[in-house]
Order: C-alpha cells, then structure tokens, then sequence
C-alpha cells in the first residue's frame, strides 16, 4: 500500500500542472453547452459519461447547429478514435492487471492524462503497483474537468450572450496541434486537413469536420512510412 500511495501521488503531481489548460477547457464547454440549448444536468453529466473535452465540445457544436444525430454521433467518435492509440501504447505495461483495473484505467485515460504517465510507464521502474501512478493522472485529470465543467455551467448564466467563446477554443485546439506535431507526417496530415476544412465549410451539419478528420488521418498513414525510412 505504501508504494501503490507514492505511485498514486506521484501521479497527482505529474497532472497538476497540466489543469492550467484544463480548466480553462472546461469552463468554456460549460458555457458553450449551455449556449448550444442542453440543459445544465446535461453539460454536466457529460463530462462523467464521455469525458473528452475536445469531443464533448464538437458534440455541443454540431448540437446547437442542428446536426442530425448520425453525423453527430459519427464525428464524435472519430474524434475520440486517438483514444485507441493511447491505449495501444500502454497496454504493455498493464496486461497483468485484472480487468476491473484495465476498465477503470480505460476510462480515465484521456490526452492529459496520458501525456503525464507515458514516461513514468516506459521509462520508470517495472513495479507492480506502477499502474497507480496513472490512476492518480486520470482521476486527477478527471475530478479537475468536472469541477470546471460545473463552474462553467454556473458561471454560464452571468457571462453576457454577445461573448463568443468559439475563438477561445479554436485556440485551445491550434495551441493542442501544434504540441502534438513531432514529425513531418504531423506537419502534412494538420496542413491537408486545415485544408479540407477550410474548403468545405459550406457542407451542411458542419459535415466538413469529418471530413477533414478523415483527409487528415489518411495522409498521415500515408505519409508515416517516410518518417520511418528517413529515420
């Protein structure tokens, strides 16, 4: 229990950084789901049930926007599909554990949350309580986002309607991208899918979202082989 408590700890340390983004984060989907006609319970429980600020935020968008559910429901889940690498990547160092363990760690395993633990995994001592050390980023990362989730609800009322919130988080996303490109692969897939974007912004139910997703994706596979050839 001693060396599950440090690990746990050690995590909650390693995320605490990382909520000055996520905080933020979380106010404006508060306020924003507010503004798209969900009810606050909904804004709130939200969070509990996807718990994916960048997801969470295009569901609010494309719900305000009128989108029918399919194409809300697609877009939502390709936009979470980088939550299937994440769980690639750690999988070898939680395979032992009980599959309660890995459900709940699936769970809390979002992008802060993963980019806080990556290293203590990979680079850390093999313990057997090492798996304690994420728990303690994801449920950090977790209680953070409902909290700003909930004040951003409440807060929501008091902001005045002629406040766009929309650059905010364009921002929040371009400041995300541009942490989160480390090879050239990186650079092509964000530039063809700004592209994309920026061409069919005239497709109805924000169509050009998806879009643009898949566009980026593609050329990122396509082009990764070269990454590796030039390494």
């Amino acid at each position: 229990m001693s060396s599950a408590r440090t690990e746990f700890f050690g995590g909650v340390r390693a995320e605490l950084p990382l909520l000055l983004g996520v905080v933020p984060f979380g106010l404006i989907f508060g306020v924003l789901g507010l503004a798209a006609g969900l009810p606050g319970w909904a804004v709130v429980l939200s969070s509990s049930l996807v718990f994916g600020g960048s997801s969470q935020i295009v569901f609010a968008q494309l719900f305000g926007g009128g989108a029918p559910a399919p194409v809300i429901v697609t877009t939502v889940g390709v936009v979470n599909l980088r939550h299937a690498l994440y769980s690639a990547a750690v999988a070898t160092y939680l395979k032992a554990l009980p599959w309660r363990w890995k459900l709940l760690l699936a769970y809390l395993l979002t992008d802060e949350a993963f980019a806080a633990a990556i290293g203590r995994l990979r680079e850390g001592p093999a313990t057997p309580a090492r798996h304690w050390f994420l728990f303690g980023t994801g449920f950090t990362l977790w209680a953070g986002w409902q909290l700003s989730t909930l004040a951003g609800v409440l807060l929501g009322v008091a902001i005045p309607a002629g406040w766009s919130l929309d650059f905010s988080v364009a921002l929040t996303f371009i400041a995300l991208l541009v942490l989160g490109v480390h090879r050239r692969s990186d650079a092509w897939a964000a530039l063809a899918a700004a592209a994309t974007a920026l061409l069919s912004l005239g497709l109805p139910h924000k169509l050009g979202l998806l879009l643009a997703a898949a566009v980026g994706v593609a050329v990122g596979l396509l082009l990764r082989r070269f990454d590796k050839v030039a390494a």
